[in-house]
């Protein structure tokens, strides 16, 4: 069974961030945002690219994969349930569909994390997407980017690569 680890960048900054995924071995980093700009310096999509590829991490955007507009005004207002609506609806379109098989194809071939802009998994979609990728015999592991050394402390903790 392969695991999907996935991540928010709220609260933190862009070395914490890529020292998080470098301390926890990932390969690639899937950005799962509908539109991947940010007002927070090195998470816009080009920034993001060249501090993964400095780091040896592929990055991969996934717009098909994003939370429509709709979704995102509602989570912003705290309308989770709507939010969730929303977004489950769209995950049905051909669009959605395919890039989630896509997605699941790279989780199986090397080690994948999804991200995001927010901290908790639960407020955001990319937990949304990896329960549905769990239908594919995948394990989901939450990583937090605010300090990359409790992954090096507790290594021994994270799930492997490929879990029997």
């Amino acid at each position: 069974m392969s695991v999907i680890y996935t991540i928010g960048y709220e609260g933190t900054d862009i070395g914490r961030f890529v020292s998080t995924l470098k301390a926890v071995g990932i390969e690639v980093l899937v950005d799962v945002r509908a539109v991947a700009l940010s007002r927070k310096k090195g998470f816009s999509k080009n920034a993001l690219r060249q501090h993964l590829e400095a780091a040896g991490i592929r990055y991969e955007h996934f717009i098909d994969l994003g939370d429509p507009k709709e979704g995102r005004e509602a989570a912003r207002a705290g309308r989770y349930d709507d939010f969730r609506r929303v977004y489950t609806r769209h995950l049905k379109s051909g669009p959605a569909q395919e890039a989630l098989q896509e997605l699941g194809e790279i989780v199986r071939e090397a080690v994948t994390c999804l991200m995001c802009f927010e901290r908790d998994p639960q407020t955001c979609h990319r937990s949304i997407v990896s329960q549905r990728l769990m239908q594919q015999e995948l394990v989901i592991f939450d990583l937090y980017g605010d300090d990359p050394n409790r992954y090096v402390r507790n290594r021994h903790l994270l799930p492997s690569r490929r879990s029997s």
